[in-house]
Formats: structure tokens, sequence, C-alpha cells
């Protein structure tokens, strides 16, 4: 930087070969410098560090379609009664042994069909630079969601958006690992204007501008360190597990106490019956569990979409008065109207929903509607992490608490739940748990004195365990990982 006051130079002497290098002892400085990098250039750091930049490249992508057989009981509701998950995987090769997972949440049958619509979506990725790629993601995002010839298949929801989760998922898990961050940590690294750009706001420009969005986040900031110390405390979880719809009421009591044994301060409890007229079942088993745990203790009820709006109308202000947690998912996810009624119905009670919501358009909706009253978006069901921070940023303005479903196991949301609370200050109550799949992932969720124990590898703890060489199927706790097209 020149310091000496503004003049216009005199016009320089007529230019002559070697003129133009400035020249060291009689040598120009332009060879003195190749020179004196030729010692750095050839040395294993810098030949490290060159490599390690190349391999951030994306060289390939592969598929894993993966179906996990339950043991009996378990992932029972009113709906799904078959006891079968999937991940459809979306692999991000690099040149080096980097790697990023992303998982979409399947029920088993149709993961294949999602793998393939990862096939097709996810090689625009390859080639790409991953640090230039999440430097504007949200416009990546948006073409990949808007492109033209599958766009149709949705638009924004099903097996297409499934897909988009997958390889959004990956992105973020690759991204981390390049960073050498668990995936909390690389988010709440990011300036206002770095975490802005990971996020596609469009069609929501009516509830939450790009401006306001930005101010949120901001504002957020101003008192982040008073919320930090859940970095250390962990984030509470309640359990699913002691509460599925098959499990007889002896085998309900037993496992609603060892969840309270091992520090859970809230349970869930699926209702819906195997038939919808059955709701005397679901009075007597919430009954049955508050004789076990109390009447302060929390349950939270899940009707996983069993009841048309007459009977969710009939029995919801019945399971009310028993003082559940929220009231989830109690008729078909795509009547809006429907959930609104039932909300202003059994007020003060939450009602919450989310996991069968596609995209950030459709929780708009719910929003503006009244329509939910606890926030339960899900990594693994719209298009990914990034979608996930539309919707927390949503739920911000409109005050509404994000507790996820956790179709990724809450490998994902551990973290997502984390950056919510410091980076977003929404409040900070419960992540789901479901451990039946948690011994499959490389770095599986580890939960203490009811507490999720925060994450401190590298990425965003999605990575799946592969099948041993020349096997088919992997059985670990009783439940059966296979790549077989039917189990």
């Amino acid at each position: 930087m020149c310091l000496l006051p503004h003049r216009h130079p005199p016009p320089p002497p007529p230019a002559r070969a070697g003129d133009d290098l400035p020249v060291f002892l009689g040598v120009p400085c332009e060879i003195w410098l190749v020179f004196l990098r030729l010692p750095m250039q050839c040395s294993p750091l810098h030949a490290e560090k060159r490599k390690e930049r190349e391999r951030m490249k994306i060289s390939a992508v592969t598929t894993r379609a993966i179906r996990f057989r339950l043991a009996p009981g378990c992932g029972s509701d009113a709906v799904h009664t078959s006891g079968l998950y999937g991940y459809a995987v979306c692999v991000l090769k690099t040149d080096s042994e980097l790697e990023g997972h992303g998982i979409a949440f399947t029920l088993g049958m149709g993961t294949d069909i999602v793998e393939r619509a990862i096939q097709h979506l996810a090689k625009e990725l390859v080639g790409r630079d991953i640090e230039a790629l999440m430097a504007t993601f949200a416009v990546t995002f948006r073409a990949l969601a808007d492109a033209p010839a599958l766009r149709w298949l949705g638009p924004h929801t099903g097996v297409i958006h499934l897909a988009l989760a997958a390889i959004t998922n990956a992105c973020f898990d690759l991204w981390a690992k390049a960073r050498t961050q668990p995936l909390h940590q690389l988010l709440l690294s990011l300036s206002d204007q770095q975490l802005l750009a990971l996020v596609d706001l469009s069609y929501l420009e009516d509830v939450l501008t790009e401006a306001e969005a930005q101010d949120l986040i901001a504002q957020a900031r101003k008192t982040r360190s008073s919320r930090e110390s859940v970095l250390e405390t962990g984030v509470p979880g309640y359990d699913t597990s002691c509460g599925w719809l098959s499990f007889s009421d002896d085998a309900i009591r037993q496992k609603v106490q060892e969840s309270v044994q091992k520090g859970f301060k809230a349970v869930k409890l699926k209702v819906g019956g195997f038939n919808a007229t059955d709701m005397e079942r679901d009075l007597r088993r919430l009954e049955l569990i508050r004789s076990v745990v109390g009447p302060d203790f929390l349950v939270a009820l899940d009707a996983n979409q069993r009841w048309t709006l007459p009977q969710a109308l009939e029995i919801c202000p019945r399971l009310a008065r028993l003082n559940p947690l929220w009231i989830e998912e109690p008729t078909h996810p795509n009547d809006v109207a429907a959930h609104a009624e039932i909300a202003k119905l059994v007020a003060p009670i939450p009602v919450a929903c989310g996991e069968s919501l596609s995209n950030r358009v459709q929780f708009k909706n719910y929003f503006k509607a009244n329509a939910l009253q606890i926030c339960q978006v899900d990594p693994t069901r719209v298009g990914g992490v990034a979608e996930c921070l539309a919707v927390a940023l949503m739920a911000k303005k409109f005050n509404i608490p994000v507790i996820p479903h956790v179709g990724d196991m809450g490998q994902i949301s551990q973290h997502l739940v984390l950056v919510y609370h410091i980076a977003f200050d929404l409040p900070l109550q419960f992540l789901e748990f479901i451990p039946h799949l948690n011994c499959f992932f490389v770095d599986p969720a580890q939960v203490a004195e009811g507490k999720y124990v925060v994450p401190s590898k590298p990425g965003a703890s999605s990575q799946l365990v592969p099948l041993p060489d020349g096997s088919v199927a992997l059985e670990r706790g009783g439940v059966l990982m296979t790549e077989e097209p039917e189990l």
C-alpha cells in the first residue's frame, strides 16, 4: 500500500527487455520467487495441502438401498404395521478417503425407487468443489428441486424430494468432514451471511423475507453465549420406543418403567388403534402409563394420521383431559384446515405435526393457519439439512418450538437441534429417541441419563456401516439389515 501523497507519476521511459521485472542482487525477483518456492512446493506438507484441496471435488456418486426388519412389535403404529424401515443412501465420493453420506427415510418398500431418483439428480454434482458448492448451496438446492425433467414427479414432494433429502444431507456430511468438524460446530462457526446462503427461502416471501431471516439470525447472535451451555449438558430426549402400538399392556408398563430408569423425562404412546373405532383402548393405555409414572410425567400421543376429522373431534378432547404433552398427527397431513380445527378444540394441549410434510411451503401453510403448535420437521423427509434450516427460521418467526421427528434416528437431528437453539434462539425442549437402528451407524448417537451426548466426530453422523464382504445381510440387536430387494 502506497503511503506517499497522491500525484500523477511522470511518464515512464521507453520499455526495454527485462525492465518490467524488479531486481534483487541483479537477479529479477520473479526468478528468486521461483527458486525460493521450489523446496516448499516439493515438501510433503505442501503436497498434502495441495492434495487436500484437490480431493474436495466430488468425483463420483454411488447409492445404496438399505432395508431393516425390526424386532416384533417395534415400529408399529396406527397405519404402519410391517416393522420395516429403510434408507435410500447417497454417497458422494472424492479422490481421497473422504465421502459424504446422506440418507432419506423410508418404510422398506420403495427404497429402491428413491435410490434411482438419487442417481438421476445427484449426477449434476460430479466435478463440483465442496467448498464452492456450499458457499451458495441455496442456488444448487433450488436448481435440483426444480430440475425440469423431474419436477413434475413432485413438485417438491414424494420420491423426488426424498432423493433431494439424501443428496443434501450427503453434501453437508462431506462438507463437515472436509472441515474436520461435527456438523453443528461447522454451522455455528458460519457468519450470518454464510448461514443464510445455505437456505432457499423462495415461496416464503409472504411470511419470511431474506432481510427478516437475516435479522432473526443477527438478533439471536447477540445472546448466543447464554445458550451455549447446551453444548456441555446435551439435549433432553423423549423415548418413543416404549410405546409402539402393537405392544401388549404388560410390555408397555415394563418398557415405560425402563425408560424412566434410563433418565428420560418424557415418553410417547402410539394411539389410533388397529381400527378407526378402537378409541377405548387408547384411553386405557394412557391411563395405564399414568398409573406407572404419575399424573405429571410427560406423555406425548401420536395417532399417525389415523382418524378422520369427525373421529378426531370425538377422541382428542377425551385424550386431552389426561394432560398429554401433545397430540401428534391426529388426521390426514394434507388437511391443514382439519388440524387447525382440532388445535382450536384441544387448546392449550398442542397439536404436533411435520413428519409427513415434505417441504417448507407446506409448513408455511400450517404456520399461517395456526394448525400446529409443535413443528416436527425431519431432515430425512423434507429436502435435508438446508430445508430444515428454512423451516426452523419460519418457526422462529411464528414462535413455534421445533421438536424434530427422527426418521434419521436422531443422527442428523442431534446436530440440528443445537443449531436451532443456539443460532436461532428457538427453545430447547426435546429430541425424539428411537434406538432400533443405532448400532448400524458408524458414529451412533449416544444417550446418557436421558440426554443426547453432543456429537464430537466430523460429519453429520449419517454414515451407515457397510455389509461384511460377501454377505447380503447383517443382524445386530434383533434387527436385520440388508440391501436385498425383499426381506
